[in-house]
């Protein structure tokens, strides 16, 4: 019914989940190496044709009972629609690193200034009940700390729109102490340091979008962790 698009930068796993989405999926599409999470999203919107997109990021495994089969009914065609994850370090299971669903001409032309890109769209939002796939994104360290440290800024900060507090300060808890698996340590790590940034600069905008910015993550990483 609607294009699907695997978006990846520089993920470990990103050739390994696409060649699972592409056996189940053939009409699949990818975009690849485009520097800033709102220009990756815009190009992959570019590449569709369809009202809605569907979008797999890169560290995203699909699971078996999830089909991309969902129709938008005709009055919520302007609806950012959100899938459930699962995390493999805490075991949260909500719409970080979920499949999602976007209108199509509202990505190409969203607020690139947001801090939070799917809340950069529209705001009228979805939550979708069912799980659509796990996040690995616990393949490296870097990788770990990275999406740790993003996650708990956006928790922190409250940036994303329409977030309800209790949930908000439960995920936050949560990644902020437990944590098992692969590079469990540098997931704790990047979340304790992110929800500290995210505290400290909730009120600047500046600060909050260099979580964005994967080179000064590195950087950061690189002088917290080695």
């Amino acid at each position: 019914m609607y294009d699907i698009v695997f978006i990846s930068y520089q993920e470990l796993s990103a050739d390994e989940n696409y060649a699972a989405l592409k056996a189940r999926f053939p009409m699949a599409k990818r975009v690849h190496g485009i520097k800033g999470i709102h220009q990756a999203h815009i190009k992959a919107a570019k590449k569709c044709f369809t009202k809605m997109c569907w979008i797999v990021d890169a560290d995203a495994i699909i699971l078996n009972d999830f089909n991309f089969d969902y129709v938008v009914p005709e009055h919520q065609l302007d609806h950012v629609h959100v899938w459930r994850s699962r995390n493999p370090i805490n075991n949260l299971e909500y719409g970080y690193g979920g499949v999602k669903l976007f209108p199509r001409k509202l990505t190409v032309n969203m607020d690139t200034s947001k801090t939070d890109m799917t809340t950069s769209i529209s705001d009228k939002f979805k939550a979708m009940p069912q799980i659509a796939n796990i996040t690995a994104f616990n393949t490296d360290p870097f990788n770990t700390w990275k999406s740790a440290f993003r996650e708990c800024v956006k928790l922190s900060s409250r940036v994303i729109d329409r977030q309800k507090d209790n949930e908000t300060n439960a995920r936050l808890v949560a990644w902020c102490t437990k944590a098992t698996g692969d590079f469990a340590e540098y997931a704790m790590l990047g979340a304790k340091s992110g929800a500290a940034y995210g505290a400290r600069n909730k009120i600047n905008k500046e600060a909050l979008s260099k979580i964005n910015d994967f080179d000064w993550l590195e950087e950061r990483f690189n002088d917290e962790c080695e």
